[in-house]
């Protein structure tokens, strides 16, 4: 199973409704009541999914970027390098590091299939404030795959900073990915070579949204 696919998962999880949000629901609630309305909507989409693949981002745009603090991420990955960098180059690193895990997990959101989740009671760390809701992903003939998430509120609204995916952290992978490449040439280097990266990974070329939310 790779990677791909289990990012896939998490964006159908990690998707909030306006309207959920209106009642002020915890964290976990907000993971499990709405999980079920996302992957109902592919499956009612499928078909036409299937006919315009690129269609999918629409979705992604619309119910799960928002859901995200990209700058936030952007800032943990980077770590000291974010200090450093200039105005002009953390914008430019944050959006096309969104447009990074959009376009790398958008396609393999297109292969869902009718996997259970389970939801476990959430976390919460009185020190730093996040709140960690835990799931597992059960899949016919395979083990459970724990998914869980790192979320904390930014004005009034949840929001995940962090995944971790049977133990392996995305901010924490994609840290150590990026200071090698930062240390031997530079945040800049970097940069392009994301840009170089999206534009080679789109659905049929189609632009999602690279700005941040």
């Amino acid at each position: 199973m790779t990677l791909k696919y289990l990012y896939s998962l998490l964006l159908c999880i990690l998707v909030s409704s306006g309207a959920a949000q209106a009642v002020a629901q915890s964290p976990g609630e907000i993971v499990k009541t709405t999980a079920d309305q996302v992957i109902a909507r592919l499956q009612a989409d499928r078909e036409g999914l299937k006919a315009r693949p690129e269609m999918i981002y629409g979705l992604v745009d619309d119910l799960i970027v928002p859901k995200f603090d990209f700058r936030s991420m952007s800032m943990m990955v980077l770590g000291k390098n974010w200090r450093t960098a200039t105005a002009a180059q953390q914008a430019a690193f944050t959006a096309q590091f969104q447009t990074l895990l959009v376009r790398t997990y958008t396609k393999a959101l297109l292969e869902y299939s009718d996997d259970k989740i389970v939801y476990h009671p959430e976390q919460k760390d009185q020190d730093s404030k996040l709140v960690l809701v835990k799931t597992d992903i059960a899949r016919t003939g395979s083990s459970k795959i724990p998914i869980n998430y790192n979320l904390y509120s930014k004005d009034g609204e949840w929001k995940v900073v962090d995944v971790i995916i049977d133990g392996i952290s995305l901010v924490s992978t994609y840290r150590g990915s990026f200071a090698a490449e930062i240390r031997t040439k530079g945040l800049d280097s970097l940069i392009q070579q994301l840009v170089d990266k999206n534009n080679l990974t789109a659905i049929n070329n189609t632009q999602p949204s690279s700005g941040t939310r």
